[in-house]
């Protein structure tokens, strides 16, 4: 009996002293912004805490405006999400700073597998991967399907579509005075350019333009024939052909929506994730219609891809990678890609049967991300600063017809590679 009291006791003691299992916390950092991403992103965290009770996740929301500074700032104060979305084009800094974790042994090999070994390239800096693209982008164009009847165009397709020749015309056709002043009052087309880089870099690749080439071991901007194809086309419907609405310029994407419902110009360049917008705030009876890129020596157009990383200084990577390896799993990417109105990196997601339909144009979608090609940005060290100090005023001022084509050039060269050669060094 006594032993038995002793064992007793013993059991007592040990169980009031045993360590507890402590609860992993993850942070994780979201940028998704539209009222049907930011649902589907809560959604995901709360179901994976209901299966995982011992490592739970934290939403924390963001904005892409101000992601750049925030993640330096939150670097230098040691106060990094453990999970952190962001977009390929912004990852080279942080990877050579050393503020991203390389993810290359921490990745399940269903995932790798599951996205495109081209895809994975955005990614890859220093022979590491710092970071999983999940959602991609191309630009599409959105137009009045009444307008284009009405001027009797041919209708893209995904097999057929424009030429930057055709387009040019098109465009043409479709600019008319209604009102009889003189005056155009319909444009055949808006390009809104308050951010007007990523646009430009990323269509220059219909002409094989790259903007950034090796030399001496460095990455440097150089504009030749090839990158002044987009760049002189869209001059020239802005303060030649007059087929573009110049008002437009100063705009972002959403600005330029509702000039479009009042019939201001009859299409308009956009993301493919827009169309989520035309669904909700298009008028009554407004029929808009989803065309496919424009084609140059090709249909190519640069991406980058919306990322998840894993800070350096994370305490928990395999946890992270675990949450990361849940929230882009094929089912729910494609939960993420629909409620972003994007396309989904994964292969098996992109095949899922909500993301063929002709509805809403999500089959030119699928179709325009055969073409996609990593940005002419991606490892260019110190683009972040080339965009915002040099390339950014460059532009604008160029498509404000204040510089030429050659000042242009000369901007982004000589002044843009003092400011690359200072990270290359």
């Amino acid at each position: 009996m006594k032993r038995l009291l002793v064992l007793l006791v013993l059991a007592l003691v040990g169980c009031s002293t045993a360590p507890k299992s402590d609860v992993v916390k993850l942070r994780f950092l979201s940028l998704a912004w539209q009222k049907e991403s930011v649902a589907v992103n809560k959604q995901i965290v709360a179901e994976w805490n209901r299966t995982h009770p011992r490592v739970q996740v934290e939403y924390v929301p963001g904005s892409w405006d101000s992601i750049h500074d925030q993640l330096l700032t939150s670097f230098a104060g040691g106060e990094a999400a453990d999970v952190i979305h962001n977009s390929s084009d912004d990852l080279s800094e942080f990877a050579h700073g050393g503020y991203l974790a390389d993810l290359t042994t921490l990745l399940p090999q269903g995932l790798k597998a599951d996205i495109p070994e081209a895809t994975w390239e955005t990614t890859r800096f220093k022979q590491g991967v710092y970071g999983v693209p999940f959602l991609q982008e191309p630009k599409v164009i959105l137009a009045n399907r009444a307008l284009l009847t009405e001027g009797g165009v041919r209708m893209p397709t995904p097999d057929k579509p424009w030429s930057w020749d055709e387009f040019a015309e098109i465009s043409k056709k479709l600019t008319k005075d209604t009102s009889g002043d003189g005056k155009s009052d319909q444009y055949g087309f808006a390009w809104p350019m308050k951010q007007p880089v990523s646009t430009m870099l990323n269509l220059a690749l219909n002409f094989d333009g790259k903007f950034f080439y090796p030399k001496d071991g460095k990455v440097l901007a150089d504009v030749g024939p090839a990158e002044r194809q987009v760049l002189q086309r869209v001059h020239a419907q802005l303060h030649t052909e007059n087929s573009a609405a110049p008002g437009a310029l100063g705009m972002s994407g959403s600005d330029s929506l509702p000039g479009f419902f009042a019939g201001k110009y009859a299409m308009v360049s956009l993301g493919l994730s827009y169309r989520q917008q035309m669904r909700q705030q298009a008028p009554k009876g407004f029929d808009w219609v989803t065309l496919p890129p424009l084609a140059g020596t090709s249909s190519e157009q640069g991406v980058s891809p919306q990322t998840l990383s894993i800070s350096e200084d994370s305490a928990h990577k395999r946890e992270a990678m675990e949450f990361i390896d849940y929230l882009v799993n094929p089912r729910n990417t494609a939960r993420l890609a629909l409620g972003d109105w994007m396309l989904p990196t994964s292969t098996k997601a992109l095949a899922a049967p909500e993301l063929n339909v002709p509805e809403f144009g999500w089959n030119v979608g699928v179709a325009a991300g055969a073409s996609l090609r990593t940005s002419p940005s991606q490892r260019v060290r110190g683009y972040a600063e080339w965009k915002d100090k040099i390339a950014t005023p460059a532009f604008q001022q160029y498509f404000r017809n204040q510089i030429s084509i050659d000042e242009l050039s000369r901007k982004l060269t000589e002044d843009g590679n003092r400011v690359l050669a200072r990270y290359q060094r």
